[in-house]
């Protein structure tokens, strides 16, 4: 039951967001923001290093004030993931951490003021090789736009995004992406879609407060499905009142889901019935916990009984199909029986054993190709 990707993404520009390649045919890239205070160095360097080991490629810091941008430099030397620093108003924040090391500036060019400071940073990003983010929302836009349209809606925000793409072309600056965020997923789905087909660059997806855990993931996925779906998005963050690292593992569930991006175990297990020969929602839970350090792409079913188990662990890395015993199967193969005492344990151990294994695998397949 393997079936290809069928969908076809958007040719974009590829841009660098440091040593990430975003657009082209480059991976899409799982991003997301720091919620710690930015002068809390310490404690925003933390979470950095949570987020990175669950997997995000490029996280965003907001920078508010001079002192933050300080606070900025020093976060900057102690983490190498690409950062991105966002910022308003105030283009000397931006000049400063453009000489901090920083990967990526997410403005909007309309709300930097005069021409000449918009030149200022504009120069400033183009010197040291950074790109720009233009990050469009629907709950800031311009007040004459609010005025003309009446309401946000996807053509405001289209037209809000070209008046800051228009004073980048005038610069000749193409190196930036772009966000077009509303927290209504009709609006934000038809506005990236009216935008795709007018410009080039790379396109940064998101439901913005799409809420909190449970209801934001549902919204992002219906959302950004869609438009992955479209062959739309770039980098995505999943924008949830939560702990970033939720964002960063559900923007990864949802790019596994699409097999568009593998990482780690994804796992295949049944909702459990009577039937289940062993307490498959206390298994799932206390396995996801144990096995979330394993990076190795593969494929583990645990189903609870006879009826889909066999089917599901014949297409898996690790097939778990409850029964009396319970059945294991190693990339389809039945291999041993187990029983319901230390159940988690032992299938804990064949994963691991299954993963080492595959990795090694991949290992000599790359030696051999050199």
């Amino acid at each position: 039951m393997h079936f290809d990707n069928p969908i076809q993404r958007r040719k974009s520009r590829q841009i660098h967001v440091g040593n990430v390649p975003v657009g082209g045919d480059a991976p899409i890239a799982v991003q997301t923001m720091t919620n710690t205070d930015t002068l809390d160095v310490d404690g925003t360097v933390a979470q950095i290093r949570k987020v990175v080991d669950a997997g995000a490629d490029i996280v965003r810091v907001s920078v508010p004030t001079m002192d933050a941008a300080d606070a900025f430099g020093k976060i900057r030397a102690q983490v190498e993931v690409p950062l991105v620093a966002d910022i308003h108003f105030d283009y000397r924040i931006a000049l400063k951490v453009a000489d901090l090391g920083v990967d990526c500036l997410r403005i909007n060019p309309g709300n930097i003021g005069r021409e000449d400071r918009v030149q200022a940073v504009v120069d400033a990003a183009r010197h040291n090789g950074i790109p720009i983010r233009i990050g469009v929302n629907a709950g800031s836009l311009e007040k004459d736009l609010q005025k003309k349209y009446g309401e946000p809606t996807p053509d405001a925000l289209v037209e809000s995004a070209m008046r800051h793409i228009d004073i980048l072309d005038r610069l000749n600056f193409p190196d930036f992406k772009l966000s077009l965020k509303a927290s209504d997923i009709f609006m934000t789905v038809a506005a990236y879609r009216k935008i795709a087909s007018q410009i080039e660059q790379p396109l940064h997806l998101g439901i913005t407060e799409a809420g909190g855990l449970r209801g934001g993931t549902v919204k992002s996925s219906i959302g950004l499905g869609l438009l992955l779906w479209d062959g739309i998005g770039d980098t995505i963050r999943i924008s949830l009142a939560a702990d970033p690292v939720e964002e960063v593992k559900v923007g990864w569930d949802m790019l596994k889901s699409l097999k568009l991006r593998s990482r780690g175990i994804n796992f295949i297990a049944c909702p459990s019935c009577s039937r289940q020969n062993f307490d498959v929602i206390k298994t799932m839970n206390e396995l996801e916990q144990r096995v979330e350090d394993i990076r190795t792409d593969m494929d583990v079913s645990v189903i609870g009984c006879v009826v889909n188990g066999p089917g599901e662990a014949k297409e898996t890395d690790v097939g778990l199909a409850g029964g009396q015993p319970n059945l294991i199967y190693i990339d389809g193969k039945p291999a041993q029986k187990l029983t319901n005492d230390n159940l988690v344990d032992d299938l804990e151990q064949l994963i691991r054993q299954r993963a080492a294994e595959l990795e090694q695998q991949r290992k000599d397949l790359i030696a051999s190709d050199v």
